[in-house]
């Protein structure tokens, strides 16, 4: 690679099986750092492979490792970060950017890091346990081998914070939500990227109202006008909204209640409605939406038609909540590959919204799947998490140096 005068921007997204790192190069003065190239580590501790390439698609490498080689998240960031080393050109970063799942009531904005808000980011573990204490295994390991480097945390619940105090409330005493007990919606740094890419692809809809679909492993619904988070279908927890992969998605509380009369703990019930509900609870075969469409078994065909329905569902809430419609955009994994659900999704709503489908486009996966006369958009928008965290972090960087 060769030399590119700015600073280099790490960007870390950690999971519970995987780490994608992002490096990108800031420029003083300049608002969007500029992607350099990207690598993933998945299969952490069961059958660990790592992938890299630049930002223009050229693979630098793809290799597998014993288990016991890159057994926990430590020694898969530094493994990532050592292939990425090259794009370095022997310098260090300046900084690391890292996406936090749940910044709680305290933190409605990035912030630079430090061991005492490492330690407050630690106490909402409970509020994400799938994801929380995976998203700050980095920031420790960096902490303890490189204390002096700047790092910032960016939270999914941020894009959020901003809503009405009636979308966050719960119906419960109002000292609960003094105490912390509200809704905050998640996937924020998606929905935010999707916001912005609105303005670029879609300008006539951007300031209007929009619902955008995260379809993935973790799913949630945003709805939003003039580019502002008015409402969202997660809530105090990444277990609300949708059905997701492993996760229940909205459940009667009164269904908790009977399954603790009959002996299920606080350990059971967390197990059972974040690892063993949704897509892979009701189709008793996998999470993964391609093993499922492959499957002739009658329970995946339910799981996908329940997920498509609820879709269909919250989207209807989302309009309600903005007044109207003017676009519906999808994205993430299922979300941008999976033609067929976003064919069953916007014929359920066509009748309520009446929006027309172009399906050669939506086979072809084209960024507009509408047709030409359907009076309202259809969007399909690849998501970028990375870049969001690189311009936040960027940001922060440039307005409080270390």
């Amino acid at each position: 690679m060769m030399t590119i005068p700015g600073e280099r921007i790490l960007t870390v997204n950690a999971g519970s099986s995987s780490v994608r790192i992002g490096l990108f190069l800031g420029r003083p003065g300049l608002a969007l750092p500029t992607p350099l190239a990207h690598g993933k580590l998945d299969g952490i501790g069961i059958r660990p492979r790592l992938s890299a390439v630049l930002a223009d698609g050229t693979r630098l490498l793809a290799q597998d490792f014993p288990a016991e080689q890159v057994a926990d998240m430590p020694a898969a960031y530094r493994m990532v970060e050592l292939a990425l080393s090259f794009g370095l050109q022997g310098e260090r970063p300046a900084l690391v950017g890292h996406r936090v799942v749940h910044g709680g009531a305290a933190f409605s904005e990035p912030v630079r890091i430090d061991r005492d808000v490492l330690d407050r980011l630690r106490s909402f573990g409970p509020l994400a346990p799938l994801h929380q204490p995976y998203n700050l295994a980095p920031i420790q390991t960096i902490l303890d081998d490189s204390p002096e480097l700047p790092q910032v945390a960016c939270f999914d619940t941020a894009f959020h914070a901003g809503r009405s105090e009636v979308s966050q409330l719960f119906a419960l005493p109002y000292a609960f939500y003094e105490q912390g007990v509200r809704r905050y919606g998640f996937h924020g740094l998606s929905f935010e990227y999707i916001s912005l890419r609105l303005a670029e692809v879609a300008p006539e809809v951007a300031a209007g109202k929009v619902v955008i679909a995260h379809l993935g492993n973790g799913s949630s619904l945003c709805a939003i006008e003039g580019g502002r988070s008015v409402e969202v279908t997660t809530g105090f927890s990444a277990l609300d909204g949708l059905p997701m992969g492993s996760r229940c998605g909205a459940l009667d509380p009164g269904v908790l209640l009977h399954l603790l009369a009959q002996g299920e703990d606080e350990n059971s019930l967390q197990e059972l409605l974040y690892h063993r509900s949704g897509l892979l609870g009701i189709s008793g075969i996998s999470s993964d939406m391609l093993t499922l469409r492959a499957s002739q078994d009658a329970r995946a065909r339910l799981a996908i038609d329940h997920y498509a329905y609820r879709i269909a569902q919250e989207v209807g809430r989302m309009a309600a909540c903005l007044g109207g419609l003017d676009a519906l955009v999808f994205t993430a994994g299922i979300g941008e590959k999976d033609a067929e659900l976003r064919a069953q999704v916007v014929q359920q709503l066509a009748p309520l919204f009446d929006l027309r489908l172009d399906d050669k486009a939506n086979r072809r996966h084209a960024e507009r799947i509408s047709s030409a006369d359907s009076p309202r958009a259809l969007l399909v928008i690849p998501t970028d998490e990375e870049s969001m965290l690189a311009r936040h972090a960027w940001r922060l960087y440039q307005e409080t140096p270390a």
